[in-house]
């Protein structure tokens, strides 16, 4: 399998790739369908958000949770306004958004089957590497999720990819900075791609006689006019941001906790990080290390391609350890889900890892009077903890949508037809509850009340326990009723002044922040449930 540049028709997307990809989606499409009786959902109640937001955008609001109030609670835009089309269709917008979250898991795999082709590999290898992302159980979950994973890896691999041709052949303009600006509007992580894409035109080596690398002269005006690309592609947002928001960063940053905590990375964060990729791709894992020494082994030649993939696997944790707080609330996303990108470029780097040695054994080893087909056991051995992983995830994925289904789903149903209208629910799980009734919500975890997030943060700087500032926070809105998981707010589950009207037990949580949700009446509640 040859690293040299292969005719065109060898860098054809083989025929079978999409068809087993949206196999592996509808398989576990089929599973959800099944455990639930039908009744389609999604895996977190972040889902349920981006639906919220989209539907206020699609009704002209624009990026307002409760109606009237204009809040930079998306930290992905582009994503939300992909959805809010979705609207406009005929049918039911949460199959929809599954049909939109398949077609770019679909595009993702075509795009690291050409990232491959692009960093040198051959057909075989290329397609290798397309079939282990395919496989890979977070991203076929990520498919049907409603959350903007899939739309990300499509941009990622395909700015990622353009950049490595732009660095092949210097007389194409930058437009991959573009691609990664935009991405930016997919997930904020694309902001860090943008700026090792921009190191990485300007590390430019050659070889000299004597076979030493030595750094050439950076081509400035590519970095500054990649730069400029990016800035014309955020601008409108970011102003957004700063304006709506008084901060250039989404208010879910700061509800997630991130702020510059520590100078050195955090060994407890990384090993996280890297428990996250190695329970899918061991492999993968092991052999990066061998990829990433490839292309550093071609700096300075005709198969140069520079180093991006290699500074995106090792940057994004390394920053995000020195920003992530401690113990349950490290900035991972639900079940890791920050780091699925990855996956491509991680099983892209192995295989690429694994090309001398495929190159140097052939297809068949002798042994004896034996001829072992090599690649056959290779490829099995490499395929079975993913696909073993892909089984068990499809029953992961559809236990994730019946836990939502079973709290905050069912909670929203059984209020729907009990609740005055103009009642408002101070609630922690915004998702569901806000999309399923026509009730304003007070976000108590502050992505669409930032001031109750800023509030919280003041305590826990100065000291203070984190409760007593949201009770605060409460009694200052008088909210008729709360939401809430009595596991986050034991307080207030104990104060007499809160009464609880009904309650739902989460059988088999493996997704939801408490293993139960309960509906509490005020000292305020203005509108008494009806019978």
């Amino acid at each position: 399998m040859s690293i040299l540049p292969e005719s065109p028709r060898s860098n054809r997307l083989p025929v079978w790739l999409l068809p087993a990809a949206l196999l592996a989606g509808l398989g576990y499409f089929a599973t959800e369908a099944w455990l639930l009786s039908g009744d389609l959902g999604f895996p977190l109640d972040d889902s349920w958000i981006h639906l919220q937001f989209a539907r206020q955008l699609a009704a002209g609001e624009g990026l307002a949770y409760n109606s009237g109030e204009l809040v930079t609670g998306s930290t992905a835009p582009l994503w939300t306004a992909l959805l809010a089309l979705l609207f406009y269709l005929p049918g039911s917008v949460i199959v929809w958004t599954k049909v939109l979250g398949m077609a770019l898991y679909l595009a993702g795999v075509a795009a690291t089957f050409r990232l491959g082709s692009a960093l040198g590999l051959g057909r075989g290898l290329a397609s290798f590497a397309a079939a282990l992302t395919l496989a890979t159980s977070w991203l076929v979950w990520s498919s049907l999720s409603g959350m903007e994973v899939p739309l990300f890896v499509a941009l990622s691999l395909a700015g990622i990819s353009l950049h490595l041709r732009e660095r092949a052949e210097p007389g194409r303009p930058p437009l991959a900075a573009g691609v990664f600006a935009v991405a930016a509007l997919a997930r904020p992580e694309g902001l860090l791609l943008l700026v090792l894409s921009l190191v990485d035109h300007a590390l430019v080596f050659r070889r000299e006689e004597d076979g030493a690398l030595a750094l050439s002269r950076p081509p400035l005006h590519r970095v500054l006019t990649g730069g400029l690309l990016a800035v014309c592609a955020l601008v409108g947002p970011v102003v957004f941001y700063r304006l709506a928001g008084g901060s250039f960063l989404p208010t879910t940053f700061a509800a997630k906790g991130g702020e510059l905590r520590r100078f050195l990375p955090d060994l407890q964060y990384l090993y996280t990080v890297l428990g996250v990729l190695l329970r899918e791709q061991p492999y993968m894992v092991l052999l990066a290390g061998a990829g990433i020494l490839a292309l550093v082994e071609r700096l300075g030649t005709p198969r140069d391609r520079g180093l991006l993939p290699a500074l995106w696997l090792v940057a994004l944790p390394l920053a995000y350890s020195t920003i992530s707080p401690a113990g349950r609330g490290q900035l991972l996303g639900n079940f890791g889900r920050y780091y699925f990108p990855f996956f491509p470029v991680l099983i892209l780097l192995g295989v690429l890892g694994l090309e001398r040695a495929a190159e140097a054994v052939g297809p068949r080893l002798r042994a004896g009077t034996l001829r072992l087909p090599l690649h056959a056991v290779a490829i099995a051995l490499v395929l079975w903890p993913t696909l073993s992983a892909l089984a068990r995830g499809a029953g992961r994925y559809a236990q994730s949508v019946a836990n939502v289904q079973d709290s905050d789903v069912a909670m929203a149903r059984w209020l729907a037809p009990r609740l005055h209208p103009e009642a408002v629910l101070a609630v922690n799980d915004i998702g569901a509850l806000k999309y399923l009734l026509p009730n304003r919500v007070i976000d108590l975890a502050g992505i669409a009340n930032p001031e109750i997030r800023r509030a919280i943060n003041q305590a826990m700087q100065e000291k203070r326990p984190w409760e007593p500032a949201v009770a605060a926070e409460i009694d200052r809105r008088r909210p008729d009723y709360l939401v809430v998981f009595p596991s986050w707010f034991p307080a207030l589950a104990r104060d007499a002044r809160f009464r609880p009207l009904y309650g739902i037990e989460i059988r088999d949580n493996i997704t939801m922040g408490g293993d139960e949700v309960v509906v509490y009446a005020t000292p305020w509640t203005r509108y008494p449930l009806k019978e």
